[in-house]
């Protein structure tokens, strides 16, 4: 009998960035969804999504948005949904109210084309972690929305996000035991931060070990991270945070 070396278990809660090759596509818009007041949901199909790849729920595409003087306006947006069987994309847009992305969505119809780079890459979180937390502002929807869809199930996952109203909630599909928390405090404003910290700070977490994710206003990810960091002492290898947009340059996400 020859000797066999057994393959190494993939590490515990290993968080593993992997990198994916930027390509251009042009797509064609193919349904448009009013999916709350200030949340529309686009649609698109296109051949040249062959290949597209995207591994977590957080990651990013650059969307090219065309612009009076011919030079495109880039924004990130997260990757709602791919079906590499149909070749379609989802992208969900927040309706501000200014801002060259806003302006596109409110006016977007099919047959309507527009042009994505990306993902540059994927940080991809195991689903081996005791529970989850996912923290943000109406950006942060998109990400949450898929994460929710892929956890496994039964595993706990709590959410707190800040809201126009209580009418921009959201409800995806999921096999987790979710706990969600809606902060309706209106238009954003500096106070966000200190609402989202405080209602962190009335969280209290399952047993075990927990994955903790922050995305939104950038102060929105400083205050919380810092929170967790120096308040409760959460293990940083099991925290991520990203500032999806800065309140000085609102449009950025």
């Amino acid at each position: 009998m020859s000797a066999h070396t057994p393959s190494p278990l993939p590490e515990r809660h290993a968080i593993v960035r992997v990198r994916h090759e930027i390509v251009r596509r042009k797509l064609v818009v193919g349904a448009v969804e009013q999916l709350t007041p200030r949340m529309r949901r686009v649609r698109f199909a296109s051949p040249e999504l062959a290949g597209f790849v995207s591994t977590s729920p957080d990651d990013h595409v650059k969307v090219f948005f065309p612009t009076r003087d011919g030079a495109p306006a880039m924004r990130d947006f997260t990757p709602r949904a791919f079906d590499a069987a149909t070749n379609e994309l989802t992208l969900d847009f927040a309706l501000h109210g200014g801002g060259v992305a806003s302006a596109w969505a409110e006016a977007a119809k099919v047959g309507d084309t527009l042009e994505i780079g990306g993902p540059r890459g994927s940080l991809v979180v195991t689903d081996d972690f005791d529970w989850y937390l996912f923290v943000g502002d109406e950006s942060a929807l998109p990400a949450i929305g898929r994460f929710l869809e892929t956890l496994r199930e039964g595993v706990p996952v709590a959410t707190i996000v800040a809201l126009a109203s209580d009418d921009e909630a959201q409800t995806p599909p999921t096999r987790t035991s979710w706990t969600p928390r809606w902060i309706a405090r209106g238009e954003p404003s500096e106070r966000d931060a200190e609402a989202l910290r405080d209602a962190c700070r009335a969280f209290t977490p399952p047993a075990g070990d927990g994955f903790v994710w922050i995305a939104g206003e950038d102060a929105i990810v400083r205050t919380v991270r810092t929170h967790f960091v120096d308040e409760r002492g959460h293990d940083t290898a099991w925290m991520k945070g990203s500032a999806y947009w800065h309140r000085a340059r609102a449009d950025a996400h």
